[in-house]
Protein backbone atom coordinates (compact mmCIF):
# COMPACT_ATOMS: atom_id res chain seq x y z
CA UNK A 1 0.00 0.00 0.00
CA UNK A 2 1.44 3.31 -1.09
CA UNK A 3 2.05 5.94 1.52
CA UNK A 4 0.37 9.34 1.20
CA UNK A 5 2.61 12.24 1.80
CA UNK A 6 0.91 15.23 3.38
CA UNK A 7 1.97 18.79 2.78
CA UNK A 8 1.23 21.97 4.78
CA UNK A 9 -1.24 22.99 2.08
CA UNK A 10 -3.39 20.00 3.01
CA UNK A 11 -3.99 21.50 6.44
CA UNK A 12 -4.93 24.96 5.17
CA UNK A 13 -8.49 26.08 6.16
CA UNK A 14 -11.15 25.95 3.50
CA UNK A 15 -12.68 29.28 2.46
CA UNK A 16 -16.25 29.39 1.26
CA UNK A 17 -17.56 32.12 -0.98
CA UNK A 18 -20.90 32.01 0.83
CA UNK A 19 -21.43 34.77 3.39
CA UNK A 20 -22.50 33.60 6.80
CA UNK A 21 -25.42 35.67 8.09
CA UNK A 22 -25.51 36.37 11.78
CA UNK A 23 -28.66 37.18 13.69
CA UNK A 24 -28.36 39.62 16.53
CA UNK A 25 -30.96 41.06 18.92
CA UNK A 26 -30.34 44.33 20.72
CA UNK A 27 -30.06 44.07 24.47
CA UNK A 28 -33.19 45.46 26.15
CA UNK A 29 -33.83 46.28 29.75
CA UNK A 30 -36.90 45.00 31.57
CA UNK A 31 -38.73 48.33 31.22
CA UNK A 32 -37.77 48.79 27.54
CA UNK A 33 -39.15 45.35 26.74
CA UNK A 34 -42.31 46.11 28.76
CA UNK A 35 -42.84 49.35 26.79
CA UNK A 36 -42.49 47.49 23.47
CA UNK A 37 -45.02 44.91 24.61
CA UNK A 38 -47.39 47.64 25.83
CA UNK A 39 -47.22 49.42 22.46
CA UNK A 40 -48.15 46.17 20.74
CA UNK A 41 -51.40 46.09 22.79
CA UNK A 42 -53.62 48.48 20.82
CA UNK A 43 -56.37 48.72 23.43
CA UNK A 44 -53.93 49.54 26.21
CA UNK A 45 -52.11 52.09 24.07
CA UNK A 46 -55.35 53.86 23.09
CA UNK A 47 -56.36 53.84 26.76
CA UNK A 48 -53.03 55.45 27.66
CA UNK A 49 -53.66 58.23 25.12
CA UNK A 50 -57.16 58.79 26.53
CA UNK A 51 -55.73 59.02 30.06
CA UNK A 52 -53.26 61.65 28.84
CA UNK A 53 -56.12 63.53 27.16
CA UNK A 54 -58.18 63.45 30.37
CA UNK A 55 -55.26 64.84 32.35
CA UNK A 56 -54.80 67.61 29.75
CA UNK A 57 -58.56 68.25 29.82
CA UNK A 58 -58.33 68.64 33.59
CA UNK A 59 -55.11 70.66 33.94
CA UNK A 60 -54.78 72.62 30.68
CA UNK A 61 -58.46 72.95 29.71
CA UNK A 62 -59.42 75.68 32.23
CA UNK A 63 -56.57 77.85 30.91
CA UNK A 64 -58.26 78.00 27.52
CA UNK A 65 -61.94 77.80 28.55
CA UNK A 66 -61.98 80.48 31.24
CA UNK A 67 -65.70 80.62 32.05
CA UNK A 68 -66.31 80.43 35.79
CA UNK A 69 -68.17 77.16 36.56
CA UNK A 70 -70.30 78.95 39.16
CA UNK A 71 -71.43 81.80 36.85
CA UNK A 72 -75.19 81.67 36.22
CA UNK A 73 -76.65 82.59 32.84
CA UNK A 74 -80.38 83.07 33.52
CA UNK A 75 -81.17 83.53 29.82
CA UNK A 76 -79.81 80.07 28.97
CA UNK A 77 -81.04 77.72 31.67
CA UNK A 78 -80.93 73.99 30.85
CA UNK A 79 -79.93 74.66 27.25
CA UNK A 80 -78.81 71.55 25.33
CA UNK A 81 -75.70 71.59 23.10
CA UNK A 82 -76.26 73.45 19.84
CA UNK A 83 -79.28 75.39 21.14
CA UNK A 84 -80.34 78.56 19.33
CA UNK A 85 -78.40 81.54 20.75
CA UNK A 86 -80.03 84.31 18.72
CA UNK A 87 -81.48 87.25 20.64
CA UNK A 88 -82.95 90.58 19.52
CA UNK A 89 -82.39 93.92 21.24
CA UNK A 90 -85.59 95.48 22.54
CA UNK A 91 -86.59 98.56 24.49
CA UNK A 92 -86.67 98.48 28.30
CA UNK A 93 -89.85 97.15 29.85
CA UNK A 94 -92.73 99.56 30.29
CA UNK A 95 -95.81 98.81 32.42
CA UNK A 96 -98.91 97.73 30.51
CA UNK A 97 -101.46 100.49 30.07
CA UNK A 98 -105.00 99.24 30.70
CA UNK A 99 -106.37 101.86 28.30
CA UNK A 100 -104.60 100.15 25.40
CA UNK A 101 -106.23 96.76 25.99
CA UNK A 102 -108.57 95.55 23.25
CA UNK A 103 -110.79 92.72 24.53
CA UNK A 104 -111.68 90.16 21.82
CA UNK A 105 -115.31 89.50 21.01
CA UNK A 106 -114.89 85.81 21.74
CA UNK A 107 -112.25 83.38 22.86
CA UNK A 108 -108.73 84.41 23.86
CA UNK A 109 -106.12 86.44 21.96
CA UNK A 110 -102.63 87.87 22.39
CA UNK A 111 -102.09 91.59 22.83
CA UNK A 112 -98.97 92.88 21.10
CA UNK A 113 -95.91 90.88 20.13
CA UNK A 114 -95.03 88.09 22.59
CA UNK A 115 -91.42 88.19 23.81
CA UNK A 116 -89.42 86.67 26.65
CA UNK A 117 -89.82 90.06 28.34
CA UNK A 118 -93.60 89.70 28.65
CA UNK A 119 -96.60 87.95 27.12
CA UNK A 120 -99.86 89.86 27.21
CA UNK A 121 -103.29 88.35 26.56
CA UNK A 122 -106.98 89.15 26.82
CA UNK A 123 -110.20 87.15 26.55
CA UNK A 124 -113.90 87.76 26.15
CA UNK A 125 -116.04 88.01 29.33
CA UNK A 126 -117.64 84.70 30.30
CA UNK A 127 -121.29 84.57 31.47
CA UNK A 128 -121.79 83.94 35.18
CA UNK A 129 -118.12 84.44 36.00
CA UNK A 130 -117.20 85.72 39.45
CA UNK A 131 -113.49 85.57 38.52
CA UNK A 132 -110.98 83.83 36.29
CA UNK A 133 -108.07 81.45 36.69
CA UNK A 134 -105.15 81.54 34.20
CA UNK A 135 -102.98 78.47 33.47
CA UNK A 136 -99.73 77.98 31.54
CA UNK A 137 -98.64 74.65 30.03
CA UNK A 138 -95.80 73.32 27.90
CA UNK A 139 -98.19 70.96 26.10
CA UNK A 140 -101.35 71.60 24.10
CA UNK A 141 -104.56 71.94 26.11
CA UNK A 142 -106.70 68.82 25.63
CA UNK A 143 -110.11 67.89 27.09
CA UNK A 144 -109.82 65.95 30.33
CA UNK A 145 -106.09 66.74 30.71
CA UNK A 146 -104.37 69.04 33.21
CA UNK A 147 -104.36 72.67 32.16
CA UNK A 148 -100.86 73.31 33.50
CA UNK A 149 -99.35 75.67 36.06
CA UNK A 150 -101.91 78.01 37.66
CA UNK A 151 -100.52 81.53 37.33
CA UNK A 152 -103.16 83.77 38.89
CA UNK A 153 -106.67 83.89 40.35
CA UNK A 154 -108.53 87.00 39.18
CA UNK A 155 -111.42 87.91 41.47
CA UNK A 156 -112.87 90.69 39.27
CA UNK A 157 -115.20 89.49 36.46
CA UNK A 158 -114.49 92.66 34.48
CA UNK A 159 -110.71 92.12 34.50
CA UNK A 160 -110.27 89.98 31.39
CA UNK A 161 -106.58 90.45 30.70
CA UNK A 162 -103.29 89.16 32.08
CA UNK A 163 -99.56 89.78 31.58
CA UNK A 164 -97.13 86.88 32.12
CA UNK A 165 -93.53 87.69 33.05
CA UNK A 166 -92.68 84.51 34.96
CA UNK A 167 -89.35 83.00 33.79
CA UNK A 168 -90.17 83.14 30.10
CA UNK A 169 -88.07 81.30 27.50
CA UNK A 170 -88.10 81.08 23.72
CA UNK A 171 -90.32 77.99 23.63
CA UNK A 172 -93.94 77.08 23.03
CA UNK A 173 -96.44 77.99 25.74
CA UNK A 174 -100.13 77.09 25.91
CA UNK A 175 -102.32 79.40 27.99
CA UNK A 176 -105.83 78.55 29.20
CA UNK A 177 -108.46 80.57 31.08
CA UNK A 178 -111.49 79.24 32.94
CA UNK A 179 -114.30 81.09 34.72
CA UNK A 180 -114.77 80.53 38.48
CA UNK A 181 -117.65 81.15 40.87
CA UNK A 182 -117.54 82.84 44.27
CA UNK A 183 -116.09 79.75 45.92
CA UNK A 184 -113.31 79.38 43.32
CA UNK A 185 -114.81 76.37 41.55
CA UNK A 186 -114.52 76.09 37.79
CA UNK A 187 -117.80 76.79 35.93
CA UNK A 188 -116.77 76.91 32.26
CA UNK A 189 -114.74 75.13 29.64
CA UNK A 190 -111.27 76.58 29.07
CA UNK A 191 -110.45 78.98 26.28
CA UNK A 192 -106.82 78.78 25.16
CA UNK A 193 -104.15 80.31 23.01
CA UNK A 194 -100.67 79.10 22.08
CA UNK A 195 -97.62 81.33 21.69
CA UNK A 196 -93.93 81.14 20.80
CA UNK A 197 -92.26 84.24 22.31
CA UNK A 198 -89.24 85.84 20.70
CA UNK A 199 -86.05 85.94 22.76
CA UNK A 200 -85.17 89.55 23.48
CA UNK A 201 -82.70 91.51 25.58
CA UNK A 202 -82.26 95.17 26.41
CA UNK A 203 -79.18 97.06 25.28
CA UNK A 204 -78.10 97.63 28.89
CA UNK A 205 -78.42 93.93 29.71
CA UNK A 206 -76.50 92.97 26.55
CA UNK A 207 -73.63 95.28 27.53
CA UNK A 208 -73.63 93.94 31.09
CA UNK A 209 -73.48 90.34 29.87
CA UNK A 210 -70.61 91.13 27.53
CA UNK A 211 -72.36 90.35 24.23
CA UNK A 212 -72.41 94.00 23.11
CA UNK A 213 -69.95 96.89 23.29
CA UNK A 214 -70.54 99.84 25.58
CA UNK A 215 -68.76 102.12 23.06
CA UNK A 216 -71.32 101.24 20.38
CA UNK A 217 -74.61 100.33 22.10
CA UNK A 218 -76.80 98.15 19.87
CA UNK A 219 -79.94 99.67 18.39
CA UNK A 220 -83.41 98.23 18.97
CA UNK A 221 -84.00 95.30 16.62
CA UNK A 222 -80.32 94.40 16.31
CA UNK A 223 -79.78 90.62 16.36
CA UNK A 224 -77.09 89.38 18.76
CA UNK A 225 -75.67 86.05 19.86
CA UNK A 226 -75.76 84.87 23.47
CA UNK A 227 -72.60 83.39 25.00
CA UNK A 228 -71.48 80.07 23.57
CA UNK A 229 -71.88 76.95 25.71
CA UNK A 230 -70.59 74.02 23.59
CA UNK A 231 -71.98 71.35 25.93
CA UNK A 232 -75.02 73.33 27.04
CA UNK A 233 -75.92 74.57 30.51
CA UNK A 234 -77.33 73.02 33.66
CA UNK A 235 -80.54 73.81 35.53
CA UNK A 236 -79.04 77.05 36.89
CA UNK A 237 -77.57 78.20 33.58
CA UNK A 238 -73.98 77.25 34.45
CA UNK A 239 -71.64 76.19 31.65
CA UNK A 240 -71.42 72.39 31.46
CA UNK A 241 -67.97 72.29 29.80
CA UNK A 242 -66.42 74.45 32.50
CA UNK A 243 -68.07 72.41 35.26
CA UNK A 244 -66.85 69.15 33.70
CA UNK A 245 -63.28 70.49 33.58
CA UNK A 246 -63.29 71.69 37.19
CA UNK A 247 -65.21 68.60 38.29
CA UNK A 248 -62.51 66.44 36.72
CA UNK A 249 -59.96 68.12 38.98
CA UNK A 250 -61.87 66.95 42.04
CA UNK A 251 -62.71 63.48 40.71
CA UNK A 252 -59.24 62.73 39.30
CA UNK A 253 -57.49 64.24 42.33
CA UNK A 254 -59.39 61.89 44.63
CA UNK A 255 -59.11 59.05 42.10
CA UNK A 256 -55.30 59.36 41.79
CA UNK A 257 -54.10 60.78 45.12
CA UNK A 258 -56.09 58.41 47.35
CA UNK A 259 -54.96 55.20 45.53
CA UNK A 260 -51.37 56.46 45.44
CA UNK A 261 -51.44 57.08 49.20
CA UNK A 262 -53.00 53.78 50.25
CA UNK A 263 -50.93 51.78 47.74
CA UNK A 264 -47.75 53.26 49.27
CA UNK A 265 -49.05 52.35 52.73
CA UNK A 266 -49.91 48.84 51.54
CA UNK A 267 -46.45 48.40 49.96
CA UNK A 268 -44.67 49.31 53.19
CA UNK A 269 -46.96 47.18 55.33
CA UNK A 270 -46.83 44.12 53.04
CA UNK A 271 -43.06 44.35 52.54
CA UNK A 272 -42.41 44.40 56.29
CA UNK A 273 -44.80 41.52 56.95
CA UNK A 274 -43.43 39.38 54.12
CA UNK A 275 -39.77 39.98 54.95
CA UNK A 276 -40.01 39.42 58.71
CA UNK A 277 -42.35 36.41 58.44
CA UNK A 278 -43.22 34.19 61.39
CA UNK A 279 -45.41 35.40 64.22
CA UNK A 280 -45.04 39.06 63.22
CA UNK A 281 -46.29 38.26 59.72
CA UNK A 282 -49.28 36.36 61.07
CA UNK A 283 -50.19 39.15 63.50
CA UNK A 284 -49.86 41.88 60.83
CA UNK A 285 -51.98 40.00 58.30
CA UNK A 286 -54.71 39.25 60.84
CA UNK A 287 -54.88 42.98 61.52
CA UNK A 288 -55.18 43.55 57.74
CA UNK A 289 -58.07 41.05 57.68
CA UNK A 290 -59.72 43.03 60.48
CA UNK A 291 -59.42 46.28 58.47
CA UNK A 292 -60.96 44.59 55.42
CA UNK A 293 -64.01 43.67 57.49
CA UNK A 294 -64.70 47.30 58.50
CA UNK A 295 -67.72 48.85 56.69
CA UNK A 296 -66.58 51.71 54.46
CA UNK A 297 -69.81 53.75 54.50
CA UNK A 298 -70.07 53.58 58.29
CA UNK A 299 -66.54 54.88 58.73
CA UNK A 300 -67.18 57.53 56.08
CA UNK A 301 -70.00 58.84 58.27
CA UNK A 302 -67.77 58.62 61.37
CA UNK A 303 -65.00 60.62 59.68
CA UNK A 304 -67.48 63.28 58.52
CA UNK A 305 -68.64 63.67 62.11
CA UNK A 306 -65.06 63.65 63.40
CA UNK A 307 -64.05 66.45 61.01
CA UNK A 308 -67.28 68.40 61.67
CA UNK A 309 -68.51 68.19 58.08
CA UNK A 310 -72.06 69.47 58.21
CA UNK A 311 -75.00 68.93 55.88
CA UNK A 312 -74.42 70.52 52.48
CA UNK A 313 -70.63 70.73 52.99
CA UNK A 314 -68.06 68.90 50.89
CA UNK A 315 -66.49 65.92 52.66
CA UNK A 316 -63.44 65.60 50.38
CA UNK A 317 -60.92 65.36 53.22
CA UNK A 318 -63.04 62.86 55.14
CA UNK A 319 -63.40 60.79 51.98
CA UNK A 320 -59.62 60.75 51.41
CA UNK A 321 -58.93 59.70 55.00
CA UNK A 322 -61.54 56.93 54.81
CA UNK A 323 -60.02 55.55 51.59
CA UNK A 324 -56.45 55.66 52.89
CA UNK A 325 -57.31 54.07 56.24
CA UNK A 326 -59.54 51.29 54.90
CA UNK A 327 -58.37 50.35 51.38
CA UNK A 328 -54.67 49.48 51.83
CA UNK A 329 -54.98 45.76 52.83
CA UNK A 330 -55.47 44.58 49.23
CA UNK A 331 -52.11 46.01 48.14
CA UNK A 332 -50.46 44.74 51.33
CA UNK A 333 -51.56 41.17 50.58
CA UNK A 334 -50.22 41.29 47.01
CA UNK A 335 -46.86 42.75 48.03
CA UNK A 336 -46.50 40.30 50.93
CA UNK A 337 -47.04 37.37 48.58
CA UNK A 338 -44.41 38.70 46.19
CA UNK A 339 -41.91 39.32 49.02
CA UNK A 340 -42.40 35.77 50.39
CA UNK A 341 -41.51 34.43 46.95
CA UNK A 342 -38.59 36.78 46.23
CA UNK A 343 -36.84 36.36 49.59
CA UNK A 344 -36.16 32.71 48.73
CA UNK A 345 -34.40 33.59 45.46
CA UNK A 346 -30.68 32.94 45.08
CA UNK A 347 -29.65 36.54 44.52
CA UNK A 348 -31.24 37.52 47.83
CA UNK A 349 -29.33 34.78 49.65
CA UNK A 350 -26.13 35.90 47.92
CA UNK A 351 -26.74 39.49 49.02
CA UNK A 352 -27.21 38.29 52.60
CA UNK A 353 -23.91 36.40 52.48
CA UNK A 354 -22.19 39.56 51.26
CA UNK A 355 -23.45 41.43 54.33
CA UNK A 356 -26.42 43.34 52.92
CA UNK A 357 -28.66 44.76 55.64
CA UNK A 358 -32.46 44.58 55.78
CA UNK A 359 -33.09 48.03 54.29
CA UNK A 360 -30.83 47.26 51.33
CA UNK A 361 -32.50 43.91 50.66
CA UNK A 362 -36.02 45.36 50.79
CA UNK A 363 -35.38 48.61 48.91
CA UNK A 364 -32.82 47.35 46.38
CA UNK A 365 -33.98 43.83 45.57
CA UNK A 366 -37.46 43.04 46.79
CA UNK A 367 -39.62 46.13 46.15
CA UNK A 368 -38.12 46.86 42.67
CA UNK A 369 -38.97 43.30 41.67
CA UNK A 370 -42.57 43.84 42.73
CA UNK A 371 -43.00 47.10 40.75
CA UNK A 372 -44.92 45.31 38.00
CA UNK A 373 -47.55 44.09 40.47
CA UNK A 374 -47.60 47.50 42.17
CA UNK A 375 -48.19 49.44 38.93
CA UNK A 376 -50.98 47.09 37.88
CA UNK A 377 -52.56 47.38 41.32
CA UNK A 378 -52.37 51.17 41.11
CA UNK A 379 -54.01 51.33 37.67
CA UNK A 380 -56.86 49.12 38.89
CA UNK A 381 -57.21 51.14 42.12
CA UNK A 382 -57.66 54.47 40.30
CA UNK A 383 -61.00 53.62 38.59
CA UNK A 384 -62.24 52.05 41.82
CA UNK A 385 -61.50 55.28 43.71
CA UNK A 386 -63.13 57.42 40.99
CA UNK A 387 -66.25 55.28 41.11
CA UNK A 388 -66.28 55.44 44.93
CA UNK A 389 -66.09 59.26 44.82
CA UNK A 390 -68.84 59.41 42.21
CA UNK A 391 -71.06 57.10 44.25
CA UNK A 392 -70.55 59.00 47.52
CA UNK A 393 -71.16 62.35 45.80
CA UNK A 394 -74.23 60.92 44.08
CA UNK A 395 -75.80 59.96 47.41
CA UNK A 396 -74.82 63.29 48.96
CA UNK A 397 -71.94 62.10 51.19
CA UNK A 398 -69.03 63.33 49.08
CA UNK A 399 -68.55 66.57 47.18
CA UNK A 400 -71.45 68.96 47.78
CA UNK A 401 -72.67 71.72 45.42
CA UNK A 402 -71.69 74.26 44.29
CA UNK A 403 -68.27 72.55 44.13
CA UNK A 404 -68.45 70.53 40.91
CA UNK A 405 -67.45 66.89 40.62
CA UNK A 406 -68.63 64.27 38.19
CA UNK A 407 -70.56 62.44 40.89
CA UNK A 408 -72.32 65.55 42.23
CA UNK A 409 -73.15 66.61 38.66
CA UNK A 410 -74.82 63.24 38.10
CA UNK A 411 -76.76 63.77 41.32
CA UNK A 412 -78.01 67.12 39.99
CA UNK A 413 -78.62 65.85 36.44
CA UNK A 414 -80.78 62.89 37.42
CA UNK A 415 -83.46 65.29 38.67
CA UNK A 416 -83.99 66.64 35.14
CA UNK A 417 -82.94 63.63 33.07
CA UNK A 418 -86.32 63.34 31.32
CA UNK A 419 -86.38 66.94 30.07
CA UNK A 420 -82.65 67.80 29.78
CA UNK A 421 -80.72 64.50 29.59
CA UNK A 422 -77.41 66.18 28.69
CA UNK A 423 -77.00 67.30 32.31
CA UNK A 424 -76.69 63.63 33.34
CA UNK A 425 -75.25 62.17 30.14
CA UNK A 426 -71.95 64.10 30.00
CA UNK A 427 -70.66 63.52 33.56
CA UNK A 428 -71.87 59.89 33.52
CA UNK A 429 -70.09 59.32 30.18
CA UNK A 430 -66.83 60.76 31.54
CA UNK A 431 -67.02 58.54 34.63
CA UNK A 432 -67.67 55.47 32.47
CA UNK A 433 -64.89 56.29 29.99
CA UNK A 434 -62.36 56.99 32.75
CA UNK A 435 -63.12 53.76 34.60
CA UNK A 436 -62.98 51.78 31.36
CA UNK A 437 -59.66 53.17 30.08
CA UNK A 438 -57.91 52.71 33.43
CA UNK A 439 -59.10 49.10 33.56
CA UNK A 440 -57.90 48.46 29.99
CA UNK A 441 -54.58 50.17 30.76
CA UNK A 442 -54.16 48.05 33.88
CA UNK A 443 -54.89 44.91 31.88
CA UNK A 444 -52.26 45.91 29.30
CA UNK A 445 -49.68 46.69 31.98
CA UNK A 446 -50.28 43.31 33.58
CA UNK A 447 -49.56 41.55 30.30
CA UNK A 448 -46.51 43.73 29.57
CA UNK A 449 -44.91 43.46 33.02
CA UNK A 450 -45.63 39.81 33.77
CA UNK A 451 -42.55 37.77 32.92
CA UNK A 452 -44.61 34.59 32.71
CA UNK A 453 -46.52 36.04 29.75
CA UNK A 454 -43.26 36.15 27.77
CA UNK A 455 -42.67 32.43 28.14
CA UNK A 456 -46.03 31.68 26.52
CA UNK A 457 -45.23 33.61 23.35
Amino acid sequence: MAETKLTPQDFAPLHSEREVQSLSRPSLSYWQDAWIRLKANRRALISLYIVIFLLAFTVVGPWFWTIDPSTIDPDQISQPPGANREVVVTAPYEPWSIDSIVVPASGMALVGEPTTQSIRMAWAPMPGAFGYRVYRNHFPVEPGKALGLPLVNILNPDETWFEDRLNLKAQDYYYAVVATDATGNRISDPVSVDVLPERVITAEEAIRRGIASAEEPPAIGTPLKMKLHPLGTDYLGRDMLSRLMHGARVSLFIGIFAPFAYVILGIAYGAIAGFLGGIIDQFMMRFADFVVALPFLLFMIVFKLAFSVGAGESGIFAMLIAMIVLLWPGTARLVRGQILQIREEGYVSAAKLMGANTNYLVLRHMIPNTMGVILVTLTFAVPSAIFTEAFLSFIGMGVAPPTPSWGSMCNEGIKTMLTTPHELLFPAALISITVLVFNLLGDGLRDALDARMRSRE
